[in-house]
């Protein structure tokens, strides 16, 4: 275990070298990359909204509106084909997704079949249906009744493409912004995720990507007064539009379109040679220009309309012919209104109406000022971890600080190799790292002592440490690993984040405990030659340490029955605070203009604006101010409004920092999101276990973080804390660590049952969570130490998402000995039941009486 091949050696160090290699562009800034020589990696770790500020968008198409604009395309598509082939027919209407028409003449039955046969072929699917699939499906109930049926498939066909459609027009829409890296991809059926970095007018970026932007031109009806159409109904073949003016004016529209905005071939904004105000120039492509001419040829003297998305923009005079293909749009606009327009023309109408479930937005300043408490936590994190690794092992300590150092480099390495977003829940899991990367080396470091105060020689101490401790290091992993990649599939958001970046400094941590660490200590040995293992100044568990843990475990027992069945009452009876995530409504953070916020004068202010539940509070400075408001219940669309209302309001004296707006759909996913993300990690670590182990360890890790779990909401409702989506990611991890404990713990009582086969179960749990105490210990002061450093100096977002962590450490620790440990008692384990797996007997192991007092 300790002799490595030449070759070994220099593919370690070499992926040491390629971790740093691809970490050191994130030390320097991007124009600077660009002198590097091609061959070096150039890749940086990008940052995410929470810590460089921008905006983040979830948008959903209604499939409902797809329906209806689908039948209405079938029943006029009906309408023409009759009409083309002069065949009578009666009764045309739609309802839900079924057209029906009835042939006027039997004798014209088999003509009608024949002209609307084009109807219902098939179209190509892409992978739907093999391939092909049919849109619409033609029914007779009785002799020349035809219903036209839109089948679900067709429907699911047609919204995927409108998702598709709708992504390329809004990254289309954005590009033209200039902004960098946007984000926008698909999400579901029905949802599209936009993500602007640095971006600070989240309404602009609303207005841009939420307006459907159909562009029509339109002749204006001026046989009919307007005000007449509006008292009594609109002449047939018009309806009224209103203008974008203020207040708007009403004017009577043909609903033939002469050309509509998908002839545009550009459009630019400008500024009007006459009066200098701005304008947008647009030109046709070759079948809108000769449309264009030949409707102006035909109405000189008559207005014509430009309207957009249902709203006349302007609607000058045909004073003469325009042959050119090309014009100009006015109507009042601002510089920044015409640019938008021009975009928005450019990039295309959307085939939906998008409507807003979720939004999160970031100031920059905010962004800034959450990297520099997360570098600042960092910092105070890794001392802390480094002094403890040296107080406690001297020299193997500094080995284990070597490691550590270099594991956080290959994390960082990692993210930045794979593209991955850095975000704040990300630096927590970062931090997370740092304390729990020493576990794996403390397993090693206890396991070299035993070995040692066994009789066994340095050498041979340090080669059976590593091994023994090898399966430990394995399985307590994996069941954070486990964790992890459930809460990747299963959560969203900043939550991914934070699960890539545990389940990167889970893979690093293994490499650099068990390969590097054993390396550097095999290297140490051939040099030194020592005759004795190195100690560390301070001894936290002293030698020859013998607690009788088991006489504990029916007052610990009574005392976590009682805290768990409070849990759960004041579960039932306390509402807990939810967060906007899992109940919906909005959060806002502003910081006030002037030295001090005045929060009462902002209360009245918005109980006038009628928002119902409406709490401020203090956060942070006296300048910072964090306002939460109930959700509306008027749909998704009445989030937004209250967040304009809220930003008319508040903007001229209050800096808006960040903005979360969750709607109602959006919330109830999450929470069952939520919910199913901690049942499938259970249920993924329990099968684990049980392979690994028997039922019994099984069932008890089980209960025993379970039983973590509920005291954490427990904790969550005394305390008044928010729970939120970090707050799964909190109680997850919390899973995960819990689980870390209780395996190691039940590997060495594994371990002792082969050893020990006629010693009493309780003596026998005595003397395992005894021999695992100093590791326990240890690792649970240096996750601590770096869930401190978080808690005190990583800034207020965070501190609810670490109070819940270092409780769950605490409690995990706790029921690591005294709840996962009395549960094999309880379920009458006996050493024989590990007999069929006993493949490693220790012949020379012999049974010695253990006085733990009483059990």
């Amino acid at each position: 275990m300790l002799y490595f091949s030449p070759w070994k050696t220099v593919l370690i160090w070499l992926a040491v070298v390629v971790g740093i290699l691809f970490a050191i562009p994130n030390l320097f800034a991007p124009t600077t990359l660009q002198s590097f020589p091609g061959f070096l990696p150039q890749s940086r770790l990008a940052l995410g909204l929470d810590l460089q500020g921008g905006v983040h968008l979830q948008l959903k198409l209604d499939r409902q509106e797809l329906v209806e604009n689908r039948l209405e395309t079938v029943r006029d598509d009906v309408r023409r084909l009759l009409r083309a082939d002069s065949i009578g027919y009666t009764g045309l209407s739609g309802r839900g997704q079924t057209v029906t028409v009835r042939i006027r003449d039997e004798a014209d039955i088999e003509r009608a079949k024949s002209a609307l046969a084009s109807l219902t072929e098939p179209v190509s699917g892409g992978l739907l249906s093999g391939g092909i699939l049919q849109e619409v499906a033609r029914d007779e109930p009785e002799l020349g009744l035809f219903q036209f049926n839109i089948t679900d498939q067709g429907i699911d066909y047609r919204m995927a493409q409108a998702v598709t459609q709708t992504v390329e027009v809004i990254r289309g829409r954005i590009d033209e912004l200039g902004t960098t890296e946007p984000v926008i991809q698909r999400q579901g059926t029905d949802r599209i995720i936009v993500q602007v970095p640095g971006l600070d007018d989240p309404q602009r970026l609303k207005d841009l990507i939420g307006t459907t932007a159909r562009l029509t031109f339109q002749m204006v009806d001026v046989t009919t007064p307007v005000e007449d159409a509006i008292n009594t109904r609109p002449p047939a073949g018009t309806e009224v539009l209103y203008s974008t003016d203020d207040p708007p004016i009403p004017y009577l529209i043909e609903t033939r379109e002469i050309v509509t905005g998908e002839n545009l071939e550009d459009a630019q904004a400008g500024f009007d040679q006459r009066t200098n105000e701005p304008i947008v120039t647009f030109r046709f492509d070759g079948t809108g220009a000769q449309r264009f001419g030949r409707a102006t040829q035909e109405n000189v003297g008559r207005p014509f309309a430009i309207v957009l998305d249902n709203q006349v923009v302007s609607a000058p005079v045909i004073n003469e012919p325009i042959l050119g293909g090309s014009g100009q749009i006015s109507g009042n606009f601002s510089v920044e209104g015409a640019n938008d327009l021009a975009i928005l023309l450019r990039a295309g109408a959307l085939p939906l109406t998008p409507t807003f479930v979720e939004e999160r937005t970031v100031g920059p300043s905010l962004g800034a000022d959450s990297v520099a408490a997360g570098e600042i936590a960092g910092i105070i994190g890794s001392i802390l971890v480094v002094a403890f690794m040296f107080l406690a092992y001297g020299f193997f300590g500094l080995v284990a600080n070597v490691a550590l150092i270099v594991n956080v480099i290959l994390v960082v390495a990692a993210l930045s190799g794979l593209g991955a977003t850095l975000t704040l829940p990300g630096i927590a899991g970062i931090v997370l790292t740092v304390g729990m990367a020493v576990d794996s080396n403390v397993l090693i470091f206890e396991r070299i002592r035993e070995e040692r105060a066994a009789g066994r020689s340095v050498i041979q101490a340090i080669d059976t440490g590593f091994q023994k401790a090898l399966a430990t290091i394995v399985d307590a992993n994996l069941t954070t690993l486990i964790a992890a990649v459930i809460l990747f599939y299963l959560g969203s958001g900043p939550i991914r984040g934070f699960a890539v970046t545990l389940a990167i400094g889970i893979v690093t941590t293994v490499f650099t405990a068990f390969v590097l660490t054993r390396w550097m200590i095999a290297f140490w040995v051939r040099r030194q030659k020592p005759k004795e293992l190195p100690r560390g100044p301070v001894t936290f568990v002293p030698e020859g340490t013998r607690i009788a843990f088991m006489w504990l475990r029916r007052i610990t027992f009574s005392g976590s029955a009682v805290l768990v069945i409070a849990s759960m009452v004041l579960f039932a009876t306390v509402n807990m605070n939810l967060g906007i995530d899992f109940k919906g409504g909005s959060l806002i953070e502003v910081q006030s203009k002037s030295e001090q916020a005045d929060i009462g004068d902002i209360r009245a202010r918005l109980n006038n604006l009628n928002l119902g539940d409406v709490q401020v509070q203090g956060f942070g400075t006296e300048r910072d101010v964090l306002i939460r408001i109930e959700a509306q219940g008027g749909g998704e669309n009445a989030e937004q409004t209250v967040i304009t209302n809220v930003r008319s309001e508040l903007e001229s004296d209050y800096d808006f920092r960040r903005v979360e707006v969750v709607g109602p759909t959006v919330s109830g996913e999450l929470a069952r999101a939520g919910t199913i993300a901690v049942v499938s990690a259970l249920l993924a670590i329990l099968v684990y276990i049980w392979l690994r182990f028997e039922w019994q360890f099984a069932v008890g890790a089980i209960i025993a973080t379970t039983h973590d779990v509920l005291l954490t909401i427990g904790m969550f409702v005394v305390t008044g804390l928010e729970f939120n989506l970090s707050s799964i990611a909190a109680i997850l991890t919390i899973v995960g660590y819990s689980l870390n404990d209780t395996v190691v713990v039940y590997d060495r009582v594994r371990e002792n049952l082969r050893r020990y086969k006629k010693m009493q179960l309780p003596e026998l749990l005595d003397l395992s969570m005894n021999q695992t105490l100093p590791r326990t210990i240890q690792t649970s002061l240096t996750t601590l130490l770096a869930l401190m450093a978080l808690f005190f100096f990583g800034g207020e977002v965070l501190q609810s998402f670490v109070a819940a962590m270092i409780f769950g450490v605490v409690v995990g620790t706790y029921s690591s000995i005294f709840i996962a440990a009395p549960l094999l008692i309880l379920f009458k384990l006996r050493p024989g039941a590990l007999d069929r797996d006993d493949k490693e007997k220790d012949a020379t192991a012999t049974t010695q009486p253990v006085d733990f007092g009483t059990s």
